[in-house]
């Protein structure tokens, strides 16, 4: 009978621990990264589907579309002007020479209030005024650009009476991992006008090719 019990005891353990693991939930994986090959280097991005899932899932539609190849960063921003200084460099959109894309899917809700904040590496959705209005187009923050990020505020207006104000901002949902000189060099670049469009580069920078690390 000691026998069996000695025996039968390391088998209850190994039972019991095959059970706890088969109950135990899935550890998500790593986030995952896009490559963008660029006319001026490679770029690294890591996403973070944690805080900005829809912004994330819309981006790799994108990417696993081959819609960013052969299209250019079309607008580049680096004004200094103290507290409102803006730096960023932004793509998604276009072909040369400003040859406007198509998008492929519907506008997507803006997760800026859950989002990354606007820091120096980080990878953003542009948009239009509306704030649920991105498609395809993104900025990479050259800066800290707290401007873009979600706010709201209140303030008093009478007795017991409040106004409340919030900048929608814009999504940040991912980082530059390697590559960040490469989007600075992309902000030096000399710009112009170009029919309606200000701050295009005046020698075009390409994406190449985008598409997700294996």
């Amino acid at each position: 009978m000691k026998c069996f019990r000695l025996w039968f005891a390391p088998l209850l353990l190994a039972c019991s621990l095959i059970l706890v693991l088969s109950v135990r939930p899935a550890q998500a994986g790593p986030n995952p990264v896009v490559v963008m090959e660029t006319s001026m280097g490679r770029i690294m991005i890591m996403l973070s589907p944690k805080e900005a899932p829809l912004t994330v899932a819309n981006f790799l539609k994108y990417v696993n579309a081959g819609f960013y190849d052969n299209t250019i960063f079309h607008r580049v921003i680096n004004k200094n002007k103290g507290d409102q200084s803006v730096a960023i460099v932004q793509g998604g959109g276009y072909t040369f020479p400003i040859n406007l894309k198509r998008t492929l899917y519907p506008p997507i809700h803006n997760e800026a209030a859950s989002a990354m904040l606007n820091l120096k590496g980080t990878i953003a959705m542009a948009r239009a005024s509306a704030p649920d209005s991105a498609t395809s187009q993104f900025f990479f923050n050259v800066i800290d650009n707290p401007n873009f990020d979600y706010h709201q505020s209140s303030s008093m207006t009478g007795a017991g009476s409040y106004s409340q104000q919030t900048s929608v901002g814009y999504c940040a949902f991912g980082k530059v991992i390697r590559g960040m000189e490469v989007v600075e060099k992309i902000s030096q670049v000399k710009t112009a006008r170009a029919g309606l469009m200000e701050d295009v580069p005046v020698n075009p920078v390409f994406i190449k090719k985008a598409y997700v690390a294996q």
